[in-house]
């Protein structure tokens, strides 16, 4: 549904609130159950609960045993983006089973017994998804539920959270077709608001307050059917893809598959056609795309 047929609130009033009292997260434990206990009946037609992923995680049972975190990230990588030696190490970026592209796949050791590491949700809209379906089955409220997870940026420093999963919320709000303050049209203007919620929850999370899980209520529009589409058709595919490879990456791709036609060309009209030939690629492949 677009923003144009979507009831949008009369206020502008966001509140954002964290849930207290939610203690260690344990395999089985019923998510549901815990926010419940911690929300004590406070939950309101339109809210929107934003939950840490490390505690789905943990209530999953993803916790694995892993002397060597390297090789955990190297079984939940897809596809190595780009690396980078530094003082402390390697850090790898890479795309992950869920599409994400992230530094090391998601796999996390803070806040884990030693000798372990927590991977994400197998399924993080599904995961989502089953905690909404619960908490409007136990509470007869509408609400909506978001996964979050904490992500770096191209070109920023620093990190903020995004959101891995989404239920019952409209991840984007599509504003195409709609117009500016000026009267101009909207074409291509689509906030993804599942992100910028995330990133509100985060502010009052925080990283080491053993707070989880907060409430962001006053977006009531953004709550819809639990079949809306999640998280993942957030990630943009491969061939709309800016930044695919990391610059040192994508110029040694360049050089390769400039070899590779020069020595081709080369052998087949000789040595200084195929040169010209070799460096005609390698500018080909420089030129943006």
């Amino acid at each position: 549904m677009s923003a144009a047929t979507r009831a949008r609130p009369a206020g502008r009033t966001l509140a954002v609130r964290v849930l207290e009292g939610i203690g260690e997260i344990r395999p089985g434990d019923d998510l549901v159950e815990v926010i419940l206990a911690s929300a004590g009946g406070a939950l309101a037609d339109g809210d929107i609960l934003v939950v840490t992923s490390k505690v789905v995680s943990k209530a999953e049972g993803r916790i694995v045993r892993a002397a060597d975190r390297e090789q955990a990230i190297t079984d939940e990588t897809v596809r190595l983006v780009a690396t980078r030696a530094h003082e402390g190490g390697v850090t790898r970026i890479v795309e992950n089973r869920l599409g994400i592209v992230a530094a090391a796949a998601g796999v996390d050791a803070s806040n884990t017994d030693d000798g372990t590491v927590l991977l994400l949700p197998v399924d993080p809209d599904a995961s989502a998804r089953r905690i909404a379906e619960g908490l409007r089955t136990r509470t007869g409220r509408l609400v909506g539920v978001i996964l979050s997870d904490t992500l770096g940026r191209p070109w920023r420093e620093g990190q903020t959270d995004v959101a891995i999963g989404a239920a019952g919320v409209h991840v984007l709000d599509d504003l195409r077709g709609t117009t500016d303050a000026a009267g101009k049209p909207l074409s291509v203007t689509m906030p993804c608001v599942a992100d910028e919620l995330a990133a509100a929850g985060d502010l009052v999370k925080g990283k080491a307050s053993g707070c989880p899980v907060a409430v962001v209520s006053g977006l009531g529009h953004l709550v819809g059917p639990l079949d809306l589409p999640g998280a993942r058709s957030i990630v943009r595919p491969a061939e709309r893809d800016l930044f695919r490879l990391g610059a040192d990456e994508a110029m040694s791709q360049g050089m390769t598959a400039g070899r590779t036609a020069g020595y081709s060309a080369g052998r087949s009209i000789g040595f200084a056609e195929g040169f010209a030939a070799a460096l005609a690629a390698v500018d080909r492949e420089r030129v943006p795309r």
